[in-house]
């Protein structure tokens, strides 16, 4: 009898989840969030978003999301280069956004509390996640900000 291999193929790996982030800018300047949960996570910030949602376009999760976490009405704009690596199988995208004329003033809804508009000398002021940082890193290349 000959044994049997192990093999992996593409069905062995755990599907790949993306989860958007908002590098939500405003007059030069970008919106980080304060994470409030979970515990592990919390005090530190990060760019606001959250996970794709199966059949969901990133740009609409997005819109979604800020909704969701902020209260507010944003226009998705461009994909910022890269993707960055989260716990498996998750993977980070960022896109810029910026709000909707007459969208209300964000506020920390979910899983935040408190929220802070970082021109760019200030952008290293705050405790970012690890994850962030390469994205944060990304969006300060911007021409627009």
């Amino acid at each position: 009898m000959v044994p049997r291999t192990s093999r992996t193929d593409e069905t062995d790996k755990p599907e790949r989840i993306v989860v958007v982030g908002a590098a939500v800018l405003d007059d030069g300047r970008l919106l980080a969030a304060r994470r409030s949960a979970p515990v592990e996570l919390a005090g530190r910030w990060e760019l606001p978003g959250g996970k794709v949602e199966p059949g969901e376009r990133p740009k609409d999760a997005l819109v979604r999301e800020l909704r969701e976490e902020l209260g507010v009405d944003a226009e998705p704009g461009e994909r910022v280069p890269g993707e960055w690596p989260l716990k498996a199988p998750y993977v980070l995208q960022v896109w810029t956004a910026r709000l909707r004329p007459g969208s209300r003033a964000p506020e920390p809804l979910q899983d935040h509390d408190a929220l802070r508009w970082l021109a760019p000398a200030e952008v290293w002021d705050v405790a970012w996640l690890d994850q962030d940082v390469a994205a944060v890193r990304k969006v300060e290349t911007l021409p627009f900000f």
